[in-house]
Parts: structure tokens; C-alpha cells; sequence
């Protein structure tokens, strides 16, 4: 979650407001999306540890909180609370009339991450997507807000700041689904005991560490080099510190990930892998900072 404030405070204040000086955001409006982004994400942790319960005993029995720190009961109430807030919210910030499309899709976001921990998250990769694409959403959201409903139409309008804040969309949105399901996958390796006592159908499962490394591997691989790639075109801008942040502070974790995945063995050799992960996430989504700070 906190992770979910932070990415979209710095894209709306280090990339859309950059792009865009002369007409900035509606400040109530932004803060009505976070909100809503941040309660919705919350009510979806809250629904997923309840529902796995008798899995996270076994894997993580020292995190526990349903039943021990909060009853099942005030779990639903939870639930239920922040997702009906969190829509409210979404309604609130954006008219009905020209954004309705994105009121139904945080609707489907609150629907979509109870199917998840009812159900998706114990099947084969599918649960791994949605998550990566709800993550990707977090961004999405946000530039969608800026377009009601015609979005496409604006872009393909010969305009240099619509053209570049859609790249940048992109980039990032496309960075945040890659990251998010090599980090999953990561998860579902670490989590393989308890995922397989309660018939857990998950990719370790099915398809056995080793496919299931081979797989996170190729991603990393197509990160890095995308990475990389974007490197060369940042230097004809001179960017020399942020090219520097990037190669020590994504590539360079990302290349110790990719070394360490094929040793990992044991639970924790996997945890300190979606450590690895998390503070790559972390640092991805810093990296918006340079676009405030370059012209």
C-alpha cells in the first residue's frame, strides 16, 4: 500500500505536472484516486489473508493476524468497509458521465481481488496476471483520469507533451506489470509447503522449480535488457544521474536476482529473492523523481 501511494504521488507530481505545467491536476481529484486506490489495495490484503489462513500457518505462522490479532468476523466488516469507501471514493472524484468506465474498472478491481483470494490465486499463473495487471492499474488509473473517454483520440493528436506522458504511462505501467510478476511467481516458490498441503495449483506445483525459475529468468533477462536499451536513449539527453541511479539501483539488483535464482533451494533463499525484487520496485518507482528534476 505504501507502495501504491507513493508510485502515484510521484507520477502525478514528477511526470504528468512536469509534462503538463501549465495545467495541473485537480489536486481533489488526485487525492480522492489515491485514496480509493490505497483502501481498495488494503481491502484486498485484508480478504486474502483471510482466506488464507490455514496456508499462512504453515508458511508464515509468525504473520498471522486473522484470528489472532483480528477475528474472522472484523475481517469481512474490514473488507467490506474499505472497498465500499474506496469506491465511493473513485465515484466522487470522477463524473459519472465521463469517466463511468473507470468507476466499473475499480469495481471489478474490488470483485476481481476477492475472486483472487477465493479462488485465482491457486491456479496456474492466472493469479499471477491479474495481480500484475492490478498493479499496472495503479498508473493506468491515473492517466485515464486525465483523458474522459478519449484518450486514444488525444493521442494520436500531433502533440509532443500527449505523446510523451502515454510513453512514459507506459513505461512505467509496463515496468510495474513485468516487476510485479516475476515477484509473485518469486512468492509462489517461496510458499510452495503450505501451498501444497491445501492443493494449491500454483506454477512450483505444477510445473516444478525448475521451469518455474526458467520462467521469472526469461522476464528478468527482457527487463534488463529493456532496461539497458532505454539507457542508450536516455544518454543523448544527458541524463547522467539518472542513468547512474538506474544501472546500480534496478539493473544491478536485478542481475544479482537473476545470479542468486538458480542457487535459491530453500524458503528463505526465496524470500531474500522477493526482497531482491521489492527493492527494485522500490527503486523503479523512485526513478520518477529525475523527470522533476531534468528539464
Amino acid at each position: 500500500m505504501v507502495f501504491i501511494g507513493l508510485t502515484q504521488l510521484l507520477f502525478e507530481y514528477c511526470i504528468y505536472e512536469r509534462i503538463f505545467p501549465e495545467t495541473p491536476g485537480n489536486s481533489l481529484q488526485f487525492t480522492l484516486l489515491l485514496v480509493a486506490s490505497i483502501l481498495i489495495a488494503a481491502a484486498g490484503y485484508i480478504i486474502n489473508d483471510y482466506f488464507d489462513l490455514d496456508i499462512d500457518q504453515v508458511n508464515k505462522p509468525q504473520k498471522v493476524v486473522v484470528n489472532a490479532i483480528i477475528s474472522r468476523r472484523w475481517v469481512i466488516f474490514w473488507h467490506m468497509s474499505l472497498s465500499m469507501i474506496g469506491i465511493y471514493a473513485t465515484i466522487y472524484a470522477l463524473p459519472f458521465n465521463n469517466f463511468w468506465h473507470l468507476v466499473l474498472a475499480n469495481m471489478f478491481s474490488v470483485i476481481f481481488l476477492w475472486v483472487y483470494s477465493t479462488s485465482l490465486k491457486k491456479q496456474l499463473l492466472i493469479g499471477n496476471i491479474l495481480i500484475s495487471v492490478l498493479t499496472a492499474w495503479v498508473i493506468g488509473v491515473l492517466y485515464f483520469s486525465k483523458y474522459p473517454l478519449d484518450a486514444l483520440n488525444t493521442i494520436s493528436q500531433p502533440n509532443s507533451q500527449n505523446v510523451r506522458f502515454f510513453r512514459l504511462t507506459i513505461l512505467y505501467a509496463g515496468f510495474a506489470f513485468v516487476i510485479t510478476l516475476i515477484r509473485e511467481v518469486i512468492k509462489d516458490m517461496e510458499d510452495m509447503e503450505g501451498d501444497r498441503k491445501y492443493g494449491c495449483k500454483t506454477m512450483p506445483i505444477v510445473w516444478g522449480l525448475n521451469v518455474s525459475k526458467t520462467f521469472v529468468a526469461v522476464w528478468m533477462v527482457v527487463l534488463i535488457a529493456a532496461l539497458v536499451l532505454l539507457q542508450l536513449y536516455v544518454i543523448q539527453m544527458g541524463w547522467w544521474w539518472s542513468i547512474a541511479y538506474c544501472l546500480c539501483l534496478v539493473v544491478a539488483p536485478l542481475i544479482v536476482a537473476f545470479k542468486q535464482l538458480f542457487k535459491a533451494k530453500s524458503a528463505q533463499d526465496f524470500h531474500r529473492l522477493s526482497n531482491i525484487i521489492k527493492f527494485v520496485m522500490l527503486s523503479g518507482i523512485i526513478s520518477m523523481v529525475f523527470f522533476r528534476l531534468y528539464p
